[in-house]
């Protein structure tokens, strides 16, 4: 009748939904945070269903099974909380109608609007912001880099080789352990070729970086990206125009460029609202996180308006829909 997906994990790297700060807090006040329990579709920033019900009439009372049991399961197993991250908006609401706390984040999406070419994207956009586009793309590729799509058959070990040291060389830097393995990438690989797109940049005969995309029926999802050379705009043309530029050719309505990153702003990605719910045992615990979620609810909700009003598209166009 119906199954949501858990973990039981003793870290939250991996997640997108950041509670390191509630995991130290609570251990500094001699709480045990780890282990607790995850429910997500692992390392991916991607909204979906959480809550899975058979279609019917008892598929609302289902979810709220599901829901109750997740409390019943951490708390009868010693744990100190569970994580839905990344869910849809009813099921957020439907968990915090049952006790949970809901947090909200940002993302940045572009939709493609019937868009025919790059330049007719462009074309959407403020002056200013097309001579920049222009100049970004035209110095990421000048000193002699060529960019290529690789999906399917082409994602051979050899690729995956060199897409693994774009990882291992950027994530150090970024987040001082990266976490996904050699391995992992050969089995996406072999399960997934086909809903795969590395964006991979090659100069002077070797490749130097590349971006790893998904693919969903209308949306191509962003996701890692590394180099071992790193020159000016590489990062924005193989994660955000890149992308662009295949959701376009493929007539894919959406890019999903991956967590954070206002930059992208500028870049015609516009603020989307993320949800989580969070069930926490310790009572104190609890009431110092919902203190602190209301106030974060607020910033974001603030945050977002501010930043679609900020949106690079042509003002004319805008009021004219």
């Amino acid at each position: 009748m119906g199954a949501t997906p858990c973990y039981v994990k003793t870290h939250s790297r991996g997640e997108y939904v950041f509670d390191h700060g509630w995991a130290d807090a609570f251990e500094r006040a001699g709480g045990a945070y780890y282990p607790k329990l995850q429910v997500a579709v692992p390392f991916t920033p991607v909204a979906g269903p959480r809550l899975l019900a058979r279609p019917g009439p008892l598929h609302d009372a289902v979810r709220g099974a599901l829901a109750d049991a997740l409390g019943e399961i951490t708390t009868g197993n010693d744990l100190s909380s569970a994580h839905v991250t990344f869910l849809t908006e009813p099921e957020w609401r439907l968990l915090g109608e049952r006790g949970f706390l809901q947090r909200t984040d940002q993302q940045f999406h572009w939709e493609n609007a019937g868009y025919a070419s790059f330049e007719d994207f462009l074309r959407r956009l403020s002056s200013r912001r097309r001579k920049t586009i222009r100049r970004e793309r035209k110095e990421a590729l000048a000193p002699g880099i060529e960019v290529r799509w690789l999906t399917g058959s082409d994602l051979t070990e050899a690729v995956w080789d060199a897409f693994f040291a774009f990882y291992m060389e950027t994530g150090s830097r970024k987040w001082g352990r990266p976490y996904l393995t050699r391995d992992f990438f050969s089995i996406v690989g072999q399960k997934m070729r086909d809903r795969i797109v590395l964006v991979m940049a090659r100069r002077a005969g070797r490749w130097i970086a590349g971006a790893i995309n998904f693919l969903g029926d209308d949306t191509i999802y962003g996701r890692n990206w590394g180099a071992v050379e790193h020159h000016p705009f590489l990062h924005f043309e193989l994660c955000y125009y890149q992308a662009i530029d295949y959701a376009i050719a493929h007539k894919l309505k959406w890019v999903e460029a991956g967590a954070q990153g206002e930059h992208k702003l500028a870049r015609g990605y516009l603020p989307k609202t993320t949800y989580s719910a969070h069930f926490i045992a310790n009572p104190a615990l609890r009431r110092a996180i919902a203190e602190y979620l209301a106030r974060e609810r607020a910033y974001v909700r603030a945050a977002g308006e501010e930043l679609a009003a900020a949106a690079p598209f042509r003002k004319d166009l805008v009021e004219q829909e």
